[in-house]
């Protein structure tokens, strides 16, 4: 019964035999390769530069400045008008009152207040008190308007 038994044990190893010889060979296992990129440096251009040909100034200390105010002028309370003669821009003539002293003169065409004041001998800032009806500093004087010249009235 042993050689049954031997017998039986050797089929069965002969017929596992037979059938992993029959078998497919197991496939091989899948490898998977990644690529990884090295990075290469993007490259390098060196030019010269060009020379500056910039003037550099040196700062300088600022300077201190000093004012001294002129004085205020003198304004007469009362101006006394001299004929000083015509002159272009106040070339009309004056009047006078009995004693001969000017009291008024008319203005005439190409007439300034300014050359007025300076014919006779007032300063425009006292001449403009003595006429408040004349605008501004002067400027709106009109052929035929009067200007007051008496220092003693206002116009």
């Amino acid at each position: 019964m042993r050689a049954r038994v031997l017998g039986g044990a050797l089929l069965a190893l002969v017929a596992a035999g037979v059938l992993t010889g029959c078998s497919a060979p197991a496939p091989a296992p899948t490898v998977t390769v990644f690529a990884t990129a090295t990075p290469t440096p993007d490259p390098t251009v060196t030019a010269a530069l060009p020379q500056s040909t910039a003037t550099v100034f040196v700062p300088v200390p600022e300077a201190t400045v000093t004012f001294t105010p002129n004085d205020v002028p003198v304004i007469p309370e009362t101006a006394f008008a001299v004929d000083n003669g015509a002159v272009p821009g106040a070339t009309g003539e004056p009047a006078t009152n009995g004693a001969g002293e000017i009291i008024t003169y008319t203005v005439v065409a190409g007439d300034s207040f300014f050359d007025i004041a300076q014919r006779f001998g007032i300063p425009v800032q006292q001449l403009l008190r003595m006429n408040p009806g004349v605008a501004g500093a002067g400027e709106a004087v009109y052929i035929g308007n009067v200007i007051n010249l008496d220092a003693n009235s206002l116009g």
